[in-house]
């Protein structure tokens, strides 16, 4: 029996299965898969831990969609349908990321005490229906939040206030994401690269209403994994199009840029300059960031 049949076997005897394609889920009728080398970086292993045994491989289609070959990653889990955790190397923070100017963080809400702070990470009302952060505190470099509070004003000369979802994020919460949760991994900063939330330029965002108090809809919810999310998404409604624009206009008129895949998300410009941190919320609030 070849290498290729006792994977396939190994995999099919393992359900359910969820399979993720790194360049589109396709199907391909009558295609053979073959497993493939995996990739050098970072390379995928399973991790191992306790509940029902998880298995992972990368396969190659041996197809291409506009020049790219597709690869599928098939996550097989347990009875319990938990799934595998993919664990990506080096397990510490890349020394490299850590190099840059010396961080100055400071909370929004001292910059700006009229913006209103929802970090969903430190409840449960995000995408991992976990809470993630010790603290509900949100920080970013001081020329990022000093433009913010520029936008607030900007926002409220239109009615509006800022509803802040996300901010500064320590990298292990970036690695946690990413190794977690691989089916969302084209909406999700690699670790090894770093996010611009680990540098403290990032800040996620949206509307809220100044005569009601009311977040204002737009076209998705916060931390929707769909084309929806996109800034250019040509769906949902008129009113809901017209506040994700404006809030754009206002985030780019102070030096902001918008995220391909999310509405709400913004990197200050300068946002290279930075190193990555992987200080706790906690201890950024008492004023010990190297």
């Amino acid at each position: 029996m070849t290498r290729a049949t006792n994977e396939r076997t190994r995999t099919k005897s393992m359900l359910p299965a969820c399979v993720f394609a790194s360049a589109a889920l396709v199907a391909f009728g009558g295609c053979s898969t073959r497993p493939a080398a995996l990739p050098a970086t970072p390379p995928l292993v399973s991790a191992a831990a306790a509940g029902p045994p998880s298995a992972e491989e990368l396969l190659d289609t041996g197809t291409t969609v506009a020049g790219e070959p597709v690869h599928i990653l098939v996550v097989s889990t347990g009875a319990q349908g938990k799934p595998a955790v993919i664990q990506s190397q080096p397990s510490a923070m890349p020394r490299d990321l850590a190099q840059g100017r010396r961080p100055d963080l400071v909370e929004l809400t001292g910059i700006d005490p009229r913006l209103r702070i929802d970090l969903r990470y430190a409840t449960s009302n995000n995408f991992t229906g976990n809470v993630v952060y010790p603290a509900a505190r949100a920080f970013l470099q001081r020329p990022a939040a000093q433009a913010l509070a520029r936008v607030g004003d900007r926002a409220r000369a239109r009615g509006y206030g800022l509803l802040i979802l996300d901010a500064y994020r320590p990298w292990s919460v970036t690695r946690m994401f990413w190794d977690s949760y691989p089916m969302h991994r084209r909406y999700l900063a690699d670790p090894l690269q770093g996010s611009r939330h680990n540098r403290g330029c990032a800040v996620d965002l949206t509307l809220f209403d100044l005569a009601g108090g009311e977040e204002v809809k737009m076209p998705s919810a916060y931390d929707d994994f769909s084309e929806r999310a996109h800034p250019l998404y040509e769906g949902g409604s008129e009113p809901e199009r017209a506040a994700r624009d404006l809030l754009r206009k206002l985030m780019e008129a102070e030096g902001f840029t918008v995220y391909e895949n999310e509405w709400w998300h913004f990197d200050y410009t300068g946002w290279r300059e930075y190193p990555v941190l992987d200080v706790s919320l906690e201890d950024v609030a008492t004023a010990r960031v190297p």
